[in-house]
């Protein structure tokens, strides 16, 4: 029982990374495709303050993710990151890479710093969840299993190419209906239709590239789509398809607060559905719940003490987005910066 407990935390925990962190990684696709210097200068404006407030705060649900792991499932931890190092360093070290080029593309004086910490940061907003999409096609269509050696037909299939292929989509989906509300609030008419065209677009492709990994995966990984055609994950594609005609409806009206929940319900729940085709395995068909659980005393321990840090880390999430979105958060500009620091490095002296 606390081992199914355990489970649905990790599946929301990924849901969650899902839809916080793909729409960062969303807006980095957008960065990589507005344009040139001149032609992008609006549309990654834009970008710029509307990420910097709350980027790095996403990839808590990350850590959530791989603690859970390694702590309450550790023969799926070693299972997975054994038979899939290589896509997971490639999409690890896109991690950081991406965080390096966006936190050192605005404060860099020279132009050609600016381009180069820009394109860091966006080719890895590609390239991370393509990998992390593939590494996941690996483990649905059971090509990992206990004892599993490394090797690139783990995470180069049919399911894996498609995985790929439909998280980054629906990260610049994600990215591209924020970004719509974004404009709104800085009060830039011109990029609220600019981003609003980008969202019903990448919403159209992500729903062909979901009809072909269904395909795909009716062939590849025969479990998983039996359970995405039947019971509950049936309800939560079902659910995943009304979302996504809501999200449509509201984007072609003016869209508001509810056009991101309902995009975020299309993700959150495709997510689910995948979680729940898989039931009872974490890795089909070769590795359940049960067999992979931890001690009893551990997966009580962690259930507690993820209970405490829900408790302590939702709230503290929620009212940094609330703060964000109502334009309590001001980034620090270069006077800020230096008012704080002496030119020997000491910290100045207060005014008064």
């Amino acid at each position: 029982m606390t081992a199914d407990l355990i489970a649905v935390v990790l599946l929301l925990a990924v849901a969650a990374y899902a839809c916080a962190g793909g729409t960062d990684y969303g807006a980095g696709f957008w960065d990589l495709t507005a344009g040139g210097a001149e032609r992008g200068r609006r549309p990654r404006w834009l970008i710029d303050h509307a990420m910097a407030p709350v980027w790095e705060v996403n990839n808590v649900w990350l850590i959530f993710v791989l603690v859970i792991m390694w702590t309450g499932f550790p023969l799926l931890f070693q299972t997975v990151f054994s038979a899939m190092w290589l896509p997971l360093a490639l999409a690890s070290m896109g991690l950081v890479l991406r965080g390096a080029g966006f936190a050192f593309r605005k404060p860099s004086r020279r132009l050609a710093g600016r381009r180069l910490y820009g394109a860091v940061f966006a080719v890895s907003s590609v390239v991370t969840p393509f990998f992390l999409g593939a590494a996941v096609g690996g483990v649905a269509s059971g090509r990992v299993a206990p004892g599993t050696a490394a090797s690139a037909d783990a995470w180069s299939n049919p399911t894996s190419i498609m995985f790929g292929l439909v998280a980054i989509a629906t990260t610049a989906f994600l990215g591209a209906v924020f970004l719509t509300g974004d404009a709104r609030r800085f009060d830039a008419p011109d990029l609220v239709g600019y981003f609003r065209h980008r969202a019903l677009s990448t919403l159209g492709a992500l729903t062909v590239l979901s009809v072909i990994t269904g395909f795909v995966t009716h062939e590849d990984s025969p479990y998983v789509w039996h359970g995405l055609s039947h019971g509950l994950g049936l309800l939560f594609v079902v659910v995943a398809g009304v979302a996504a005609l809501a999200t449509a409806w509201l984007l072609l009206r003016t869209p508001g607060t509810w056009v991101r929940v309902t995009a975020v319900g299309v993700v959150a729940s495709a997510v689910i559905a995948w979680g729940m085709a898989q039931r009872p395995y974490l890795v089909p068909t070769s590795l359940t719940v049960a067999d992979a659980a931890g001690a009893p005393a551990t997966l009580t321990w962690l259930a507690i003490v993820t209970l405490v840090a829900l408790v302590l880390v939702v709230p503290a999430v929620v009212f940094l987005y609330w703060l964000d979105t109502h334009e309590e958060l001001e980034e620090l500009a270069d006077t800020d910066l230096r008012r704080g620091s002496g030119t020997d490095g000491e910290s100045a002296a207060p005014n008064g």
